[in-house]
């Protein structure tokens, strides 16, 4: 069984070794290492003639760590200060020079097409390995390389949409990355507080669901009935990977202003149900590793153990893509403006259940939920005033309920099938929208 580390010092770190020292101390060891290896290669080599990619080329060549970790230091650095075309540059370099050696993969496919076993598999594979997966490999020894694969990686994704044949790049990065941020390796955060302030300051700039509007309504949502957890990695020591924001009400909530701007004098005296509200991925250059269906389990594990008393743990969720499939599908209702209420909550639950892209709901935020074993419970007309929510779903918001006995049956059944849990209630408004658009 995977276990989460809750703390506020020391992150597990990414081998057995990182548990009998801190991950200053380790940061420290290898920038020292970086610093005295940068001195003996600018001794002998003077890397400020050489261009980012031929310091690339160089770097796996060499066997010395020392040296090999102030060359990766020194490619972070220039990649850091690129600019969006010279980015393009360098990926362009990357599918031009740091292929597969085609004589050495022809020579081991033959070799296993000649006597196929585990050990020419093995081979095979090494040898089709494209060579910029070992640099990008190289470049993460370095104390920064983490963090500077996922910018560069944040870069890659602004640049695909022209450059589609840059795919097998962010490809490689992903399958990386999902090596690196796999859950072993992530430590959950409680944030309260007293929290250093320049990690309160990131949840301000990456909440992406309800502004923060500042320090105070910041402060309002680290209250005593309200949580915060995030995830982290060592690699990523000061940056959060993902935060859930967590309300202690005592029923399910229907609307998300209400929610914001209850007062704490206001707070539920004896609350017994968890309102998980607002989920925000804060790093760009991960997108696609997932991290919240790990994140909301593990919280609500934590609740359950910290107020035994919680008996109910439901979102108050968004439904981002219901709007757009709404006004193409009624092309006649112009001027619905959110006033027909029957009509586009029965529409609204026949859109979460039903419409699908291949088996799985077509709405991003109920493949989310549900695909992590959650139950569609109830719909809330005008949970969301906002504008944007408007604009998104004419102001419905979603409460999915995670039932701790059903919810890895659910999840099953949602995987395998893409059977979805829902209430009664959402069959029946679903059933209700069949009907009369079969009048």
């Amino acid at each position: 069984m995977v276990q989460y580390v809750i703390h506020q010092q020391t992150p597990i770190g990414l081998h057995s070794g990182y548990k009998k020292m801190s991950h200053s101390t380790v940061k420290g060891l290898l920038t020292r290492l970086s610093s005295t290896g940068r001195a003996i290669w600018e001794h002998q080599f003077g890397t400020n003639e050489q261009t980012v990619q031929s310091l690339c080329k160089r770097l796996l060549t060499l066997r010395g760590e020392t040296a090999a970790i102030m060359v990766a230091d020194e490619i972070n650095e220039r990649l850091d200060m690129q600019t969006s075309e010279e980015n393009l540059i360098f990926f362009e370099f990357l599918l031009s020079d740091m292929q597969p050696d085609q004589n050495k993969l022809s020579e081991a496919a033959q070799i296993y097409l000649a006597n196929p076993n585990p050990d020419t598999i093995c081979e095979l594979a090494k040898a089709s390995d494209a060579r910029f997966m070992s640099l990008f490999r190289m470049i993460s020894t370095s104390p920064r390389g983490p963090h500077a694969l996922v910018k560069l990686r944040q870069s890659l994704h602004h640049l695909l949409p022209e450059n589609p044949h840059l795919k097998p790049i962010d490809q490689g990065l992903v399958h990386i990355f999902r090596s690196w941020f796999n859950r072993g390796f992530l430590t959950l955060e409680k944030i309260d507080w007293t929290t250093p302030a320049h990690i309160l300051e990131k949840l301000i700039t990456y909440e992406a669901v309800h502004e923060i509007k500042g320090w105070p309504d910041l402060r309002r949502r680290l209250d005593d009935d309200r949580r915060c957890y995030a995830f982290f990695h060592p690699a990523l020591k000061d940056e959060p990977l993902i935060f859930v924001e967590v309300a202690l009400v005592d029923s399910l909530s229907n609307n998300i202003q209400t929610l914001l701007n209850q007062s704490p004098e206001n707070a539920a005296i004896q609350p017994n149900t968890a309102i998980f509200y607002s989920i925000s991925n804060c790093q760009p250059g991960l997108k696609g590793i997932s991290f919240g269906n790990f994140l909301i389990k593990q919280v609500v594990r934590n609740l359950n153990i910290e107020l035994p008393e919680l008996k109910q743990f439901s979102t108050l969720s968004p439904v981002p893509g219901f709007r757009k499939w709404f006004d193409a599908n009624h092309p006649a209702d112009p001027s619905i403006s959110g006033n027909e209420k029957s009509l586009l909550t029965e529409a609204c639950a026949h859109y979460l259940v039903n419409e699908k892209r291949k088996t799985f709901p077509l709405d991003p935020v109920a493949r989310f939920h549900l695909g992590n074993g959650a139950t569609l419970a109830r719909l809330n007309w005008n949970g969301d005033s906002s504008d944007r929510a408007q604009k998104q779903s004419y102001g419905i918001m979603v409460n999915y309920i995670y039932d701790i006995p059903k919810v890895e049956k659910n999840h099953e059944a949602f995987v395998n099938s893409g059977t979805i849990s829902t209430t009664s209630t959402i069959s029946k408004l679903a059933a209700a929208y069949e009907k009369r658009r079969s009048l």
